[in-house]
């Protein structure tokens, strides 16, 4: 059974940083792609970043400030987020399993697997 869990989620101000983990069980994290997706008030669920085989992939929006890493011993994956702004807001999500690696997916509804979200709230 593949599980992922979010974490590090926060209420944090402009320009602060934070870091979510997505722990990974069931699967082993550098066999599949993965990737963030965040889910705004009102807004549909879109692609941040994300990793397939030795590919990176950010969004516009968050390239420059955000960056994603892995630990595979710890079967996790990381995103860094700094200079944190008010229209980061979002429930952040981790994914994995999109298909055959290569090209880095920025579809939600092809990832297999999802984390149950965490909460980042950007003050200004």
């Amino acid at each position: 059974q593949v599980q992922l869990r979010e974490s590090g989620g926060g209420l944090v101000q402009a320009g602060a940083s934070l870091r979510l983990s997505c722990a990974v069980s069931g699967r082993t994290l550098s066999s599949y792609a993965m990737a963030w997706f965040r889910q705004g008030p009102g807004k549909e669920r879109e692609f941040v970043a994300g990793r397939s085989g030795g590919s990176l992939k950010y969004a516009a929006s968050v390239a420059g400030r955000f960056t994603v890493s892995r630990d595979n011993a710890k079967n996790t994956m990381y995103l860094q987020m700094n200079s944190l702004k008010p229209e980061d807001t979002a429930v952040y999500y981790c994914a994995t399993d999109p298909g055959p690696l290569g090209t880095v997916v920025v579809t939600a509804s092809r990832y297999a697997y999802w984390g149950q979200g965490t909460q980042v709230t950007v003050s200004s």
